[in-house]
């Protein structure tokens, strides 16, 4: 079967999404409960706080993806930068895991004709490609934050997230033989 342009689109989006979310995930995974509500100095904020505002845009983007605007009436954005008592690190990592399969089950059913529909931001008009790379540039951004945040309170306890330092060439190398047939 042939993959139309739209069908190879929409796989991509949801695998560059999936890597956004593992990307952070991994992030997450290399920090203790503090550092997950710690913050960097006043003006950067928690990995918590950034897991909340995106569980709390995932849920208003895309729950009635097609159909209504994607920022409900009763989602309240500021409230996602506060972290209030009951919000436990279980509790928003739940949050986040449900944000992220509002995504997949609002794209996945999605076919070429649904491209070019026209879905609504905050009463601005989108077609689905321009709603979908809205937020797929969203998440890698906020993504890139989770791994700047994670990176800084680990600092020397680190674990790469992608190729070591110094580590290019070897990289590289190995990538060609796997490419290459044996001799």
């Amino acid at each position: 079967m042939t993959k139309t342009p739209g069908t190879a689109y929409l796989e991509d989006v949801l695998f560059e999404f999936r890597k956004s979310r593992r990307l952070a995930e991994k992030a997450m995974d290399q920090v203790s409960d503090l550092e997950f509500f710690a913050v960097m100095d006043a003006e950067t904020n928690s990995i918590a706080v950034i897991v909340k505002h995106l569980a709390g845009n995932m849920r208003s983007r895309w729950t009635d993806f097609l159909t209504s605007d994607g920022e409900k009436p009763d989602r309240n954005r500021d409230t996602e930068f506060v972290i209030e008592p009951a919000d436990t690190r279980d509790s928003l990592v739940a949050r986040w895991a449900a944000g992220w399969q509002l995504v997949t089950d609002a794209i996945t059913p999605l076919g070429d004709e649904d491209l070019l529909r026209m879905v609504v931001i905050r009463t601005e008009p989108h077609t689905v490609i321009q709603a979908i790379n809205r937020q797929l540039t969203h998440y890698a951004y906020h993504a890139g934050q989770i791994v700047l945040v994670a990176r800084h309170f680990r600092a020397a306890e680190w674990k790469t997230l992608s190729i070591a330092r110094g580590q290019s060439e070897a990289f590289n190398t190995e990538m060609l033989k796997k490419k290459l047939p044996p001799r």
